[in-house]
């Protein structure tokens, strides 16, 4: 022991006291480094020379302490703090910031990496990654929008712009109210025509639509012959035109009367019982009688059938008898497997109405209907006597869609649920569409991230998907991490392995997207330790220089 043994221990303060100037110059150089964890750096003693033990009380005597000088101090370790940060809010629905004790995966296909840095952002692949372009791992959803947490981690993609999506309609709803002032529907519009003739007398069903002749005994129709269905109302609305092509859609009378009907959306359904349809008579006559009610009503001029191939009007048509009852109708867009648009039309009447309530009949009809008839459903709403719904009967109307391309049929209910049937003492019913569940063709626009780290996607045609889900990693010992650069982390023998889960699970904290983690630094601790730090420093380096003019003042003894 002595001077040199003094300047030794003075020189151990030194280091000592340097690496914690080092400590704390790293934590006040990274206060705004997102989710940085400051460092304290941790002193202790080192060894102590003995110049005496301690001994106990003997022969009278008291005890002794042992007498002993310290070689200075050495760095004990340097811990790293993993206390939450501040989270600020940037907007960005890539950034993402955890409040708990999660760390964000990463991996560039060798090696996982860990950070509390979520500055994301997505890559010309788009893919997920950090600012230094490592893939953030997460997992992917199914096709059906689930996503298994339980299976490995991968990369995750957003593909904003390419991604594409469609919705068949599977369920519509109707709102409004029916008047239950309404006068109940009991007879259909009926329409006749003019007796058709062959040479040979009298036209039935069975005739061939070439044999039919006029009043001069002249063909109405030959092969190829185009008759077309145009301007026909159909409750106070124009019917879309259709064209029958003679020995093409069919050649004999029945084919054509059948055409008629399809074309009219002309409802036969058994349990009617109406007697609407397309037939002919004894006499040889059309005769076209519509459903019951007004909204059902058609009424033919001698015009709107015509031979266009010849230009002439085959048929003439008389209204016989007019429809009676009340009805309304309202038409809405639906959409198929493929996003077509696909216009469907209702019609109302009352059916029946009593002390205990009424009873409102549907008939569906659809210009999108690929098949003959156009007709795609009826159906019952029965309501009590204060106008409040009670159920509804009919199957999901069924749409044809052979040879577009689409799921066929397209079906789907009619959810009536939020219809009423009260008085309106104006007389007057209103209903509309007001939701259905299908959507259109739609490309994928935007994104959000959930506190779960589920991606959610958004589409241009309103339509929401999942995406994938972000993946977290806890340690036993966080601390046991080893810093690498970028902010970023590796496991240790002494942090243990990663735990792989969700968001919100256990100890791994909630994500929020569009913000970030701010560091941890606290500037007011930082600047008394650097005062502490370079007090004991100077403290120390004063030792040594003390004792430096004390070997001096030896030197100069033996001289």
């Amino acid at each position: 022991m002595g001077l040199t043994s003094a300047m030794n221990t003075a020189a151990t303060g030194l280091k000592s006291n340097s690496v914690m100037l080092e400590t704390i110059g790293d934590n006040i150089a990274n206060v705004n480094t997102t989710a940085f964890k400051s460092n304290r750096a941790d002193l202790e003693s080192q060894f102590a020379i003995t110049l005496r033990d301690a001994a106990g009380p003997a022969n009278g005597l008291g005890g002794v302490n042992p007498s002993q000088v310290g070689l200075g101090s050495a760095i004990g370790a340097i811990q790293r703090s993993f206390v939450q940060g501040s989270i600020s809010a940037t907007g960005s629905p890539a950034d993402l910031a955890i409040d708990g004790q999660g760390f964000f995966i990463l991996n560039d296909g060798v090696t996982d990496f860990y950070t509390r840095d979520g500055a994301f952002s997505l890559d010309v692949n788009n893919q997920l990654v950090s600012r230094d372009g490592l893939p953030v791992q997460g997992w992917s959803a199914a096709a059906d929008g689930t996503v298994d947490t339980t299976g490995a981690v991968g990369t995750l993609n957003i593909p904003l712009g390419s991604l594409t999506q469609v919705q068949a309609t599977s369920t519509a709803e109707i709102a409004g109210n029916l008047n239950a002032d309404a006068t109940v529907a009991t007879v259909g519009a009926v329409q006749i025509s003019a007796a058709l003739a062959t040479a040979a007398g009298v036209a039935s069903a069975n005739t061939a639509l070439t044999d039919l002749v006029d009043g001069n005994g002249q063909a109405l129709f030959v092969e190829g012959d185009v008759i077309e269905i145009n301007d026909v109302a159909k409750g106070g609305l124009t019917l879309p035109a259709t064209a029958f092509v003679v020995g093409t859609d069919g050649g004999s009378v029945q084919d054509f009367m059948d055409f008629m009907e399809g074309s009219f959306a002309i409802h036969t359904d058994a349990g009617l019982n109406d007697g609407a349809g397309v037939t002919m008579n004894e006499l040889g006559q059309i005769v076209v009688t519509s459903n019951v009610g007004e909204i059902n009503a058609i009424d033919l001029d001698s015009t709107d059938i015509h031979n266009v191939t010849r230009q002439i009007a085959p048929f003439t048509f008389t209204a016989t008898t007019e429809a009676a009852g009340s009805g309304l109708t309202t038409s809405f867009l639906v959409y198929d497997s493929l996003g077509n648009s696909v216009d469907v039309r209702l019609r109302l009447v009352l059916e029946s109405k009593d002390s205990l309530g009424t009873t409102w009949r549907y008939y569906a009809e659809s210009t999108g209907d690929s098949d003959l008839s156009k007709a795609v459903g009826s159906g019952t709403i029965s309501f009590d006597q204060n106008g409040q719904y009670i159920g509804a009967t009919g199957d999901p109307l069924s749409v044809n869609r052979a040879g577009t391309g689409a799921a066929d049929p397209l079906t789907f209910a009619l959810d009536t649920t939020a219809m009423t049937a009260l008085a309106s003492g104006s007389a007057i019913s209103e209903f509309t569409l007001a939701d259905q569940d299908g959507k259109p063709f739609g490309t994928l626009v935007d994104y959000q991230i959930d506190r779960d780290g589920l991606i959610v996607g958004s589409f241009s045609n309103g339509l929401t998907e999942n995406l994938g889900q972000v993946a977290l990693a806890t340690f036993i010992n966080p601390q046991g991490l080893k810093m690498v650069t970028d902010n970023n982390y590796i496991t240790t023998q002494n942090s243990g392995a990663a735990t792989v889960t969700a968001a919100n699970t256990n100890s791994a904290g909630r994500i929020q997207s569009g913000a970030l983690e701010l560091s941890n630094v606290d500037l007011a601790r930082e600047f008394i330790g650097l005062i502490n730090a370079s007090t004991g420093f100077s403290a120390a380096s004063r030792v040594i220089t003390a004792a430096d003019q004390l070997l001096q003042e030896l030197l100069l003894i033996a001289r």
